[in-house]
This record gives structure tokens, C-alpha cells and sequence, in this order.
């Protein structure tokens, strides 16, 4: 072996399985994995409060880890829909004084912030915009308290779920439109939030816990908006109250197509573990064919 193949060789030994190694052990950031816990606007809230778009009249968002959510509130009767946030814990006051309450008394695994959202009717959806190159993963929903005992209860605008036999094929339903930006649908989710429809009444449930909705099927949405329908429905429309608490809206950074972006840092690493994995190789190469030809000439 030449003095040349030799240094090299005893280089290869030092750096080439010392790069294969750090490439297989610095982790690929393939998922950049993030979550709207609403904590960050939360952090202003005094304790046992909420945040309704007062007193700023009209249509006012707020922003939560770059999602920008829509509120409307209107000062000269103290009244909003869209979203609003909120840190409240009564789980046990009916009636529409407590529409700031989620019903577990506390946001998802815990936390203190979470949003609410009224639907109103006759007006616009409840809408967030979602930032560029994001691909939504899931949100955890849930009944406010009003709400919840409306249905578990009754009340003056409406009925018990159930009626009075406990039979009744009754729904409370959320509905979730992922759209893109220019308006267009992409596709719906559903999501229960009540359901008396069993054969088993055993069966039937008003959600009082954190639930997680799968917001994959509509992923690729720049804009979502929510909507509420009931069983219970008047003349007016919907009789049960118009309410949903909402938290840990998941997503992904995702590129082009929907394909997940590795950090560059790791991107450059795995390079270098590859380059490395083919010098070695390509060196064993060679020093089979130098064997070869020291062979045939003896």
C-alpha cells in the first residue's frame, strides 16, 4: 500500500465513522409540531375572567401562537359572538350569566386559558385564520357549563334532552368547514357534542370532558369556520344554547404539498452522514481491487 493510501486510510478512520455517527445520532426535526394552547393572550387575564371584545365595538381578533381568531362585540348592548378566551371555572351556575365557563372547569389538561365561542345565528360564522404553511393535526372541544346543563335540565328556552320519557332522538352538533383563501370549501367535520340518538339510552352523553376532533381530513384549510345545529329547533332557530369551548388546536410546519420540512441543521447532518457512508464504501471498494491486482500478480 502506498504511503498516500495509508494516510488516508488512518484519516478515514478518525472522521468517517465518527460523521456516520453523529448523523445517526442527531434526531431529524422532521415535525415541527405546535400547538394553540391560548395561554399567551391568557397570561393578561385576572383570575376567574374573560376577554369578549369589550370595549372595543365592532369586529375586533385576536391572535394566538400566530392564529388569528374573529370576535364581534357590540358596546351599546354588551353582547358578542365569534370567539372570545377565558380562564373561568363555574361548573355548577346555569343560565346565560355563566356562558364563559367550560364545563370540566378548566382548559384541556389543565390549563388555566381556553377559547369560547357563541354562534350567532343571524350572522356571520365564528372564523379563524390559519397562518401559511401549517397543516392542521386536531382541536379538543368541549360543552360550555351553560350550555351543558341546558340540555342536561332544560331551562325557559329549552328542552331537556331526552324529554320527559328520556327517549327522544335528540343532537347537539358541531360543525367544522375548512376552507381555503379564496373562499372555497376543502371539506366538513362533525363532531357531537350531545347525542340521545342510541337504541341503548345507557348510550346516550352530553360531553363534559375535553374531547379530541380530528382536523386531518381538512389539513390543508387557511380558514376555518364553525358552526352549531340541534334537535331542538323553534321558530327562531335553534333553541339550545349556542355554545362551544375550544383548546390545543394542534398543527404541523408542513412544505410544499403537504410534505413535512426537516431543519436545516439536520438536513446538512444527514448530508454529511451520507457522504460519509459512501466514502467508506467507495474506499472498500478500492482496497478490494488493490487486493485483486496484488494477487494476480503474484
Amino acid at each position: 500500500m502506498s504511503s498516500l493510501a495509508r494516510c488516508l486510510l488512518a484519516r478515514s478512520r478518525i472522521w468517517l465513522p465518527g460523521l456516520f455517527i453523529l448523523g445517526l445520532l442527531v434526531p431529524l426535526s422532521s415535525i415541527q409540531a405546535g400547538t394553540v394552547d391560548f395561554e399567551d393572550v391568557g397570561a393578561s387575564l385576572p383570575a376567574n375572567s374573560y376577554w369578549n371584545g369589550a370595549p372595543n365595538d365592532g369586529h375586533n381578533t385576536f391572535t394566538s401562537n400566530g392564529f388569528v381568531f374573529h370576535n364581534n362585540y357590540t358596546l351599546a348592548w354588551d353582547v358578542w359572538d365569534g370567539f372570545a378566551y377565558s380562564n373561568k371555572t363555574d361548573t355548577t351556575t346555569r343560565g346565560y350569566l355563566n356562558q364563559y365557563s367550560a364545563i370540566p372547569g378548566s382548559g384541556a389538561d389543565n390549563s388555566a386559558t381556553y377559547a369560547v365561542s357563541f354562534v350567532n345565528l343571524w350572522g356571520d360564522l365564528p372564523k379563524i385564520e390559519v397562518p401559511e404553511g401549517v397543516s392542521l393535526v386536531s382541536a379538543q372541544v368541549t360543552n360550555t357549563t351553560y350550555a351543558y346543563y341546558s340540555m342536561l335540565e332544560g331551562d325557559q328556552f329549552a328542552k331537556k334532552f331526552g324529554g320527559p320519557s328520556g327517549t327522544d332522538p335528540d343532537w347537539f352538533k358541531l360543525i367544522i368547514y375548512g376552507k381555503d383563501l379564496a373562499n372555497s370549501l376543502l371539506g366538513t367535520i362533525e363532531f357531537y357534542l350531545a347525542d340521545f340518538r342510541f337504541a341503548d339510552s345507557a348510550q346516550d352523553y352530553i360531553v363534559n370532558t375535553w374531547q379530541t376532533v380530528d382536523l386531518t381530513p381538512i389539513g390543508a384549510a387557511r380558514i376555518l369556520e364553525f358552526e352549531l345545529d340541534s334537535s331542538d329547533v323553534g321558530p327562531w332557530g335553534m333553541n339550545t344554547p349556542a355554545y362551544f369551548a375550544l383548546d390545543n388546536l394542534v398543527f404541523q410546519t408542513a412544505g410544499g404539498g403537504g410534505e413535512v420540512i426537516p431543519e436545516p441543521t439536520s438536513v446538512v447532518l444527514l448530508g454529511l452522514s451520507t457522504v460519509a457512508i459512501g466514502g467508506v464504501s467507495a474506499f472498500r471498494r478500492w482496497r478490494r481491487r488493490e487486493k485483486d491486482r496484488a494477487s494476480a500478480n503474484t
